[in-house]
């Protein structure tokens, strides 16, 4: 249909547009392709566990009882840049939907126009006496086009939008997560790092003194060179170990501080508060808390929403198998001199509408068609799959509370064993009821032991930190 007048036809203009509006809002009630239906999944009732309810905070690492861990995660928060990126992601998600929500809108906007031109006297027909050969056009009308979407091509592409929206918000919830998680681990490893090399020079301030008094009793002829030059070796064995704690202490301080999204001068700097975090005695999931509740899980939601977004792109290419119908149209006026631009018989209007059936495009609907299907089915085996790591990661994170803290609890005993068996051998090593070589392989054992428990201890609370992640809180 296409219809061109030049009158004052402004409110039939309107009457037909309006009835055109009407009708693609009773036309544009069905959309090709699949609606989203989430897949079936085989869960676990609960996860089987018989300890206590311990309800989860919402500020979960407050469990430690540490202000410094506290103050550091705020400033992680607040200051992260891949936190910031995830965030200025999720705007991006939103002003895609803004474009992707147009396209169901006429698109409107004012065409001016001016023209001269020459025709030319010297051909067969010539032109009609008293017409001049140069002549003028001057336009000014309001333009407008609308594409009907009769087959839902345009909702599917929003339905999909908004989808997106929804996984990038579930991907900066995500980073965040990880974030609380990986300041956690970080300030447990630099105060784990921080003890070790206490530890270490501690005991290598006590075999310096212990050399010092070998040296006196090998003067005094009390004890062989032999004996001498093993103590010797062990306080340069104990020396070397005090740069290498150093070094990675260092390379904690600054990724710790990267973490926290300080300034490069401030990470160069690595001026990091220490504090003293308590381990809680047992932090457990509730019995009988529903596994479903696991798909609350930032990353699980993300892969479900882009496999929501997938799914609704099938209806968009599947509508390119259907016709597209578009209205266009224009009102306005056109005169010679700009002064009658806007008079009653320089008014001009058009209304046309088209319609385009694709007939033959060599295979490239259809495999577009297949492209979306392919993607869906990815993004579900994706889903799935992240479903099942969910639950492989809560079973690993359970069963670790009671073993590491059964592991962390032997440590203990373990250097509390060695360090009471240390001073009975110094007592016989004194009366001369055993070598120097036992009492100095005691306290090899002994600072293995000081070092294992607090690596033990370390792990613990990263079982703890480990536990709410996979929970998903």
């Amino acid at each position: 249909m296409t219809e061109s007048r030049r009158d004052g036809g402004g409110p039939i203009v309107a009457v037909v547009l309006i009835a055109l509006a009407l009708l693609a809002m009773l036309l544009t009630g069905c959309a090709v392709g699949p609606d989203y239906k989430r897949p079936d999944v085989d869960l676990p009732k609960d996860y089987g566990v018989a300890q206590a309810p311990t309800p989860a905070a919402e500020r979960w690492w407050s469990v430690f009882g540490d202000p410094t861990l506290e103050r550091l995660i705020d400033e992680a928060l607040a200051a992260n840049r891949d936190l910031r990126a995830a965030a200025e992601r999720v705007e991006q998600s939103r002003a895609q939907l803004m474009v992707a929500r147009a396209a169901l809108w006429p698109d409107a906007g004012i065409q001016g126009e001016r023209s001269r031109s020459r025709s030319s006297q010297d051909t067969a027909i010539g032109l009609p006496p008293g017409t001049p050969a140069v002549s003028d056009t001057n336009r000014l009308v309001l333009a407008f086009s609308w594409e009907l979407d009769f087959w839902g091509k345009y909702r599917r592409a929003t339905e999909a939008a908004r989808a997106e929206i929804v996984a990038t918000e579930a991907g900066r919830d995500a980073v965040r997560a990880s974030l609380v998680a990986d300041v956690a681990r970080g300030y447990f490893a630099l105060n784990a790092l921080d003890r070790r090399l206490e530890t270490i020079e501690r005991t290598l301030a006590g075999r310096q003194k212990a050399l010092e008094l070998q040296k006196l009793r090998l003067d005094a002829g009390a004890v062989s060179e032999v004996e001498y030059r093993q103590v010797e070796s062990d306080l340069r064995g104990t020396a070397a170990l005090v740069p290498v704690a150093r070094q990675a202490r260092v390379a904690q301080e600054g990724a710790l501080a990267v973490l926290l999204g300080r300034s490069p001068r401030e990470v160069y700097e690595a001026k990091l508060d220490r504090g003293s975090p308590a381990v809680p005695m047992v932090v457990e999931v509730p019995a009988g808390l529903p596994s479903d509740l696991l798909l609350r899980r930032p990353d699980l939601r993300q892969a479900e929403a882009q496999l929501q977004a997938a799914t609704a792109r099938i209806g968009v290419a599947r509508a390119a198998y259907f016709p597209s119908i578009k209205l266009t149209g224009n009102y306005g006026g056109e005169s010679q001199q700009l002064g009658d631009l806007f008079s009653g018989p320089a008014r001009t209007w058009n209304i046309a509408a088209g319609l385009l059936q694709p007939l033959f495009a060599g295979g490239q609907i259809r495999g577009g068609v297949a492209i979306a299907d392919a993607r869906t089915r990815e993004a579900a085996e994706t889903w799935q799959k992240a479903l099942a790591n969910a639950f492989r990661e809560v079973r690993d994170a359970i069963a670790a509370q009671a073993n590491l803290r059964e592991a962390s609890t032997a440590q203990e005993q373990r250097e509390r064993s060695l360090t009471r068996t240390l001073e009975l051998e110094r007592l016989r090593y004194d009366n001369g009821a055993v070598s120097l070589f036992e009492v100095l392989e005691t306290e090899r054992q002994l600072l293995g032991a000081r070092l294992d428990a607090i690596d033990a201890e370390r792990s613990r609370r990263n079982a703890i930190v480990d536990l709410y992640l996979a929970m998903g809180v």
